[in-house]
């Protein structure tokens, strides 16, 4: 499992945790697409734009190997914001291939994609 070096851990100040510390030796947990709905508390909506602007900047519109970033974190955007780079797609792999569709995501989250984003 690649660790994402430099890659923030968490929301800072909260326990939303964007990163795993190693691979769970039980099995890898799946990648699935999780329903946002409007009524979302507004902290969960800042942890996913805080996640999708950490995206952004360490990856752009590259694609990335899943590695170390939280699959609970990842289901929130996976499907809409980040989709499968490859196909087929294994959701259950440390080793699978995301990207950024950038522009779904500048939709979803334009906070995300400003400069002074912190």
């Amino acid at each position: 499992m690649i660790k994402h070096r430099g890659f923030p851990g968490r929301l800072t100040g909260t326990d939303f945790q964007f990163t795993i510390r190693r691979a769970n030796p039980k099995g890898v947990t799946p990648i699935t697409r999780r329903e946002r709905f409007k009524d979302r508390r507004p902290a969960d909506r800042r942890a996913d734009a805080a996640f999708m602007a950490a995206l952004w900047t360490h990856f752009g519109d590259q694609p990335f190997e899943r590695g170390n970033l939280d699959a609970g974190r990842l289901s929130w955007l996976f499907g809409r914001e980040v989709i499968a780079a490859e196909d087929p797609f294994d959701p259950e792999s440390y080793e699978a291939l995301l990207v950024i569709d950038a522009d779904v995501a500048r939709v979803s989250f334009p906070e995300a994609f400003e400069e002074d984003w912190a």
